[in-house]
């Protein structure tokens, strides 16, 4: 079936003697190693799995337009050919030439049924990030394989890395494209090649990535990604003899530290945009404070690092919606007592479905929607105001991203653990906040504005007032949905829809089904299980009053009026 296999692979050396560097060729400075690991054992036999999916059965004569799951991860990753790049590394650790016979004969397959523009080739074999993944593992197979079909298909997608018509300057692929650069302008010598690629690089790392380690694609999974992959391209950076440009090693640090502010006490990643919520990420050495606020886009708090009963909560903020980000703008995610509260609904695939779509909206999100309004997508929302304290935080956020302000306003106590938001259009308009509520929350009882959620005898209570009156906003649709556990994963959950308001104020307790709040002289004080808590209803911090250019029309003070005599009902 395979030529190549009876004729150049017969010349192969009967054990690695490592990357050949014979007359005219240069060095291979992308590691075999590097592949994501595989069932050695199913691709031998003619069968691949990707992306969690079963195992797919290939044969050994290959249709490369399959795609048995219908799933565009699946198929990039079938034309990607990392999954040889892996045989060649279980050659070079093992010895056992079988492994890189077959991944001489799934290489050369591949090239003769993927010619660049035939009829019937799948869209995938050319994409650019195919090109830009298959690339390196063409070039470790060329360490041990000469013969003119992979030596051109190399220079082919040498040629397509450098065009600028093709290339994602500051985006992961961007990345990805300028390190199969890199390996392959090395193995055939040529310098340009290298050096277009370090220097895209350098430039499209300060478009990616802020000085604090923000990286603009709105998904922190996809921090760990380009952090990972600028390890890589640093280490080939050194191996080709070049210098590293400082602004790699410099942002590459940087994102360290949005990495490790967005990961949660139990080491999971907060699920922000296009970032699975079973994610977790290295460790990085922290000595930051517990609470930062990101000009990219985010604030992150908790109440101490390496204690996984520690609270932690996420606001977003920022420009509008790019790349992998969400439609989640002045949306809140708490978790507490060791336990999710507060959860948006995640990343669930890339596949072009409503379900996809609906993760992506707002509606998906904890935030406020304007009743009657229609939503303006891509909308950027300021901070105005950020008040940090060692037991209290409090932040406000604004933006008009329904046609009219939309402002809200969030503190969160730690020791005594709490979460209140308060949130305000202007008079005319009305809107209503969605809560979801981890998949592990059931719940026990909603009346009066009191919605109560349990995880086996814990409980967390949300409570939601109008304001300026400080009454008991009843009314409360429950619903129950489907948010995303992790990559093609669901979970049911929880979601309470308020009640159309112009202004509500919403308190999250967590430890308790019965708390008690009382309401006097301005001052809402809630019992928690850790003591009472007080603050303003307007939430404005004690020692650092909102500047009044910055805060919305305010109606007449009524604060002497109280809403209740003694607790909640």
């Amino acid at each position: 079936m395979f030529n190549y296999a009876r004729t150049a692979l017969g010349l192969l050396p009967k054990r690695p003697a490592g990357p050949s560097s014979a007359a005219g060729d240069g060095p291979v400075v992308y590691t075999a190693d590097w592949f994501p690991a595989i069932k050695v054992s199913e691709v031998m036999e003619g069968r691949v799995a990707f992306v969690g999916l079963p195992s797919a059965d290939l044969g050994t004569d290959i249709d490369w337009r399959l795609d048995p799951y219908r799933n565009r991860s699946w198929a990039l990753n079938l034309h990607a050919l990392r999954w040889m790049g892996r045989l060649v590394a279980e050659y070079e650790r093992s010895g056992r030439r079988e492994y890189l016979t077959r991944a001489g004969e799934i290489a050369e397959d591949w090239v003769r049924k993927n010619p660049r523009g035939g009829p019937g080739v799948s869209p995938w074999a050319w994409a650019e990030h195919a090109v830009a993944l298959r690339a390196p593992a063409l070039v470790c197979l060329s360490a041990y394989v000469r013969t003119g079909w992979l030596s051109g298909s190399l220079a082919e997608h040498a040629e397509i890395l450098s065009d600028p018509a093709l290339y994602r300057q500051g985006h992961n692929h961007g990345l990805d494209q300028d390190i199969a650069l890199l390996a392959v302008g090395c193995r055939l010598g040529r310098e340009r090649w290298r050096d277009l690629a370090v220097r895209r690089m350098a430039e499209s790392a300060e478009l990616a990535i802020d000085e604090q380690g923000v990286l603009h694609e709105q998904a922190p999974r996809y921090g760990i990604y380009v952090h990972r992959r600028l390890g890589t391209a640093m280490d080939m950076i050194g191996r080709s003899g070049a210098e590293v440009p400082a602004v790699l090693a410099a942002r590459r640090k940087a994102l360290e530290t949005y990495i490790s502010h967005a990961t949660q006490p139990d080491g999971r990643l907060v699920p922000i945009g296009d970032s699975p919520a079973d994610t977790r990420p290295p460790g990085f050495p922290h000595e930051e404070p517990v609470v930062k606020v990101f000009d990219g886009g985010y604030v992150f708090g908790r109440t101490a690092w390496d204690d996984p009963g520690s609270a932690y909560y996420s606001i977003r903020f920022g420009p509008g919606r790019r790349l992998h980000g969400h439609e989640d703008h002045l949306g809140v995610t708490y978790h507490a007592q060791g336990r999710d509260i507060l959860v948006e609904a995640g990343f669930h695939s890339y596949e072009r479905t409503a379900y996809r779509e609906w993760t992506a909206s707002p509606e998906a999100h904890n935030v406020p929607v304007v009743v009657g309004a229609a939503f303006r997508e891509r909308t950027a929302t300021r901070l105005v105001h950020a008040s940090v304290g060692p037991g209290r935080q409090f932040y406000r956020l604004t933006d008009d991203a329904y046609g009219v302000g939309r402002t809200r306003s969030v503190l969160v106590g730690h020791g005594a653990d709490l979460m209140a938001v308060l949130d305000e259009v202007p008079a005319g308009s009305a809107l209503r906040s969605l809560w979801h509520f981890a998949p592990s929350l059931t719940m026990v009882s909603a009346r009066g504005g009191r919605t109560v959620l349990a995880d086996g005898t814990w409980r967390v209570t949300l409570l939601q007032f109008t304001t300026p009156s400080c009454r008991p906003l009843d009314g409360q649709t429950i619903r129950t949905g489907s948010i995303s556990t992790g990559y093609l994963k669901r979970a049911e959950a929880v979601t309470v829809l308020s009640p159309p308001a112009a202004s509500m104020l919403t308190v999250i307790v967590p430890g308790t089904g019965d708390p008690e709040v009382s309401y006097s002289g301005g001052q809402v004080t809630v019992r928690t299980p850790a003591g009472p808590v007080s603050f303003p209803l307007s939430l404005d911090p004690p020692h650092g009053a909102v500047p009044p250019a910055e805060r919305p029309p305010e109606t007449p003070d009524t604060s002497g009026h109280p809403c209740f005599s003694a607790r909640f009902l």
